[in-house]
């Protein structure tokens, strides 16, 4: 029998919440919502792993709470990056368990799109050298596109993270199609041994229509978790997730 679909926690928008007040005086002693809080009580919930984007703009994310959690969490910590030399130094020297490289534009809301390995071979590959040498598994943040699967494995990355955001915006024929896409890179960086995840805009309205895609090990979902916590709690809507999480039937 295969492992259960895992959930990894985003809460960078947690963070986002506590920017909005405090972004110039973290220090304070009344700095609302704790990050640390946040993790621990998604821990608590189930979640296998704490995600955490350390942006270069630090728009929500700051370095202190990369090395706080890991330090004070007991689950597994994935940090997503753009790969520049300044969080790529962060990166080695934190020493996450899993690092997923994704696109960064200081323009937009929140990542768009997957990465382009196939464009960015050469810069990847030697960050991701880097990271496994040092511990750290890497995952690829990229869309379901055939040559970006393979040039993932490639580059020796042991993860591919499916891009999901253009699935959970389309509906009908336009899902059915990008559903197709998404199985077919599944299928492929399964066969070229790689771990399969997935992610972005992804909630339990949508989840169900996922699961027509095989081989997944984990979801990351941070943005629908956040916004149903502010009806029901946090644990409460981690808790949602992992019950429609546990009837995938690839597991």
């Amino acid at each position: 029998m295969n492992s259960p679909l895992l959930l990894g926690v985003n809460i960078d928008h947690v963070a986002t919440l506590r920017q909005a007040r405090y972004r110039t005086m973290l220090g304070a002693h009344n700095v609302e919502p704790s990050i640390l809080e946040a993790a621990l009580t998604a821990e608590a919930a189930g979640a296998h792993s704490i995600t955490i984007h350390l942006r270069a703009d630090r728009r929500h994310i700051v370095d202190e709470d990369v090395y706080l959690l890991r330090e004070k969490i007991g689950t597994l910590l994935n940090l997503e990056m753009g790969n520049t030399a300044e969080i790529l130094a962060i990166a080695l020297q934190v020493k996450p368990d899993f690092v997923c490289m994704v696109p960064e534009n200081r323009e937009e809301v929140t990542t768009e799109g997957g990465l382009d390995v196939v464009g960015q071979k050469n810069a990847l590959q030697s960050s991701v050298s880097q990271l496994e040498a040092n511990g750290t598994r890497v995952s690829m943040f990229i869309d379901p596109d055939l040559d970006q699967v393979r040039a993932s494995a490639e580059i020796g990355a042991s993860m591919i993270e499916l891009h999901t955001g253009t699935f959970a915006n389309e509906q009908g024929a336009q899902r059915a199609q990008e559903t197709l896409r998404l199985q077919a890179a599944a299928e492929l960086g399964h066969s070229l041994g790689l771990q399969i995840n997935a992610g972005h805009g992804l909630t339990t309205k949508n989840l169900p229509e996922l699961f027509s895609v095989p081989h997944l090990a984990e979801l990351n979902i941070g943005h629908s978790i956040v916004a149903r916590s502010v009806f029901v709690g946090l644990r409460q809507a981690i808790e949602e997730f992992a019950a429609i999480m546990s009837r995938y039937p690839h597991a």
